[in-house]
């Protein structure tokens, strides 16, 4: 089978930063299924992973998170799902990857493709979705349901890819006030269309804007990019006893920041339940399947908003270096081999 990875981590203008390969296509063991790739997207892990995580000697690590495809064999232990089913999913940080023609996946992490969805589409939902809905509803305790919430959530960096499903989220299924911040035009336009109550720019003072906007106290925040930078603002006028989550890898992160207000901290990665096999792994399935019905209800909708060509070395290096220029909006996919 056809596969993208990598020997060595490199600059992503080095020649050798991906490459073009061709592999085994793995078999199917226990709960595992075996997914035709039809479509990926590209995330920030992606290139986060490659800057940091050489393979083995000789070996050729494969990049890639989200896919959508088609159920192309099962392992003697599936339950969930059988050969034909169309599916997307998230995959796991531990495994190769989905930059490949055949990915191996347990069955308990993967959701049924929304109906409504080409698989360009749907390949943009899974990380983002997980990552959001987890955040908002496991790590800050959201309420779904559209009873009135009268707290605002701040959603730092609105327009990337987690912040434009949890907009959604947040808009669609709670009654809470949501702030999102960018810097750019677009960017903000971005954030509104997709539900935001308000946008403000992270690249000003916060303080003095969020109180121009006369929203209900701040007791809710997901940080999602450049954590380091806007914490101890975010702290000086988040609500007491607030919460504060975030999914970025801050170098500098300091909770004392947050003690006299006991606000808590919440860390989320859509990783730990496959990482861990943890007891309620399956809730990722179950979660993916929600998104799907809710997709197809026309509450959610897909956040792709950039098609890179086939699946190929080329097309992905293209999309890791969007994706480090931290310049990318909503999410980038890749299509067919």
């Amino acid at each position: 089978m056809k596969a993208v990875g990598y020997k060595k981590s490199l600059p992503v203008d080095d020649p050798q930063a991906l490459i073009d390969f061709e592999t085994a296509k793995p078999e199917p063991r226990g709960r595992d299924i075996r997914v035709a790739v039809k479509a990926i997207s590209a995330n920030p892990v992606d290139y986060k992973v490659r800057k940091r995580a050489a393979p083995p000697e000789g070996e050729t690590k494969i990049l890639g998170y989200d896919a959508a495809g088609i159920v192309d064999a099962v392992g003697p232990d599936v339950t969930l799902f059988k050969a034909g089913d169309e599916v997307f999913y998230a995959g796991s940080i531990q495994r190769q990857g989905t930059n490949s023609e055949f990915h191996l996946v347990d069955e308990r992490i993967v959701g049924r493709k929304p109906k409504s969805l080409s698989f360009a589409q749907a390949a943009a939902l899974p990380l983002t979705s997980i990552t959001a809905w987890e955040l908002l509803f496991d790590r800050l305790g959201a309420v779904p349901g559209k009873s009135v919430d009268p707290r605002t959530l701040l959603i730092t960096g609105g327009a990337g890819g987690v912040g434009s499903i949890l907009i959604q989220l947040a808009r669609r299924l709670t009654g809470l006030t949501v702030v999102a911040t960018a810097t750019r035009p677009e960017s903000q336009k971005w954030c509104l269309d997709l539900g935001a109550h308000a946008v403000i720019d992270h690249g000003k003072p916060m303080k003095e804007q969020i109180d121009k906007l006369k929203v209900p106290p701040v007791a809710l925040v997901a940080s999602l990019t450049y954590t380091d930078q806007h914490y101890k603002a975010i702290a000086d006028f988040m609500a007491p006893q607030g919460k504060y989550g975030l999914i970025d890898d801050p170098p500098e992160f300091n909770v004392s920041a947050f003690k006299g207000k006991a606000i808590s901290i919440h860390w989320e990665s859509m990783f730990t339940r496959s990482s861990f096999q943890t007891p309620d792994m399956i809730g990722q399935h179950m979660l993916l399947n929600d998104v799907a019905d809710l997709i197809d209800k026309g509450v959610l909708r897909t956040t792709i908003d950039q098609t890179f060509g086939t699946i190929n070395a080329a097309n992905l290096k293209r999309a890791h270096a969007l994706l480090e220029s931290g310049k990318s909006r909503g999410k980038i996919v890749l299509e067919g081999w």
